[in-house]
């Protein structure tokens, strides 16, 4: 995805035709492409990926439950910046849109001038909470190798009376002589009966 919004592919979902007519020309003049224009986000993630999108920018007077659960989905099965503009902002409705995945939500509608740096920051705050998602996700697997490891080390030490440090020498040693990982080599330990 690029730094700047020049070229950027755009999903624009508005149901206004005339609204949409001109925030399409505010996004043609920030230097974006709109490659869609769909009048509701039902299934956004379907049509985010037959666009080939790469940033989803939604023109709502009150988005609704079904639409922050299309975007929800969105963030889970196919993750991309998504920017709301939307006419009414009460707390709870920004709370819901964001805990969705909405990387920028803006109060009262789409003006031509503001297109460029909402999009820029909505990039940049999609890039940080992704990384820092992508992150959480090879903490947990580090984590969950770990304790497999730590229970095949303990049933090693069990069996034959070694060490921690012995039963940890021979994971490795299996691993090294077997061009496996050590996690594999204590998950066919433990599947061991």
């Amino acid at each position: 995805m690029l730094l700047g919004v020049e070229g950027l592919r755009v999903l624009l979902v508005d149901a206004d035709a005339g609204r949409a007519a001109l925030v399409t020309a505010g996004l043609e003049a920030a230097g974006c492409e709109v490659v869609a224009l769909v009048s509701d986000t039902g299934d956004l993630t379907r049509l985010a990926r037959e666009s080939g999108a790469e940033v989803i920018v939604c023109d709502l007077d009150d988005p609704g439950r079904d639409a922050l659960e299309s975007m929800r989905a969105l963030n889970r099965d196919e993750p991309r910046p998504v920017v709301l503009f939307a006419e009414r902002g009460e707390p709870e409705q920004i709370e819901a849109a964001l805990e969705a995945g909405v990387a920028a939500y803006v109060v009262e509608g789409l003006a031509p001038g503001r297109v460029r740096p909402v999009i820029e920051v909505a990039i940049r705050r999609f890039r940080a909470h992704h990384a820092m998602r992508m992150e959480l996700e090879a903490t947990r697997a580090t984590l969950a190798s770990r304790a497999v490891i730590d229970r095949a080390k303990a049933r090693l030490m069990e069996r034959g009376r070694l060490s921690e440090e012995e039963a940890y020498r021979r994971l490795r040693r299996a691993a090294m002589d077997q061009g496996r990982r050590l996690v594999d080599i204590a998950q066919a330990i433990m599947s061991e009966k």
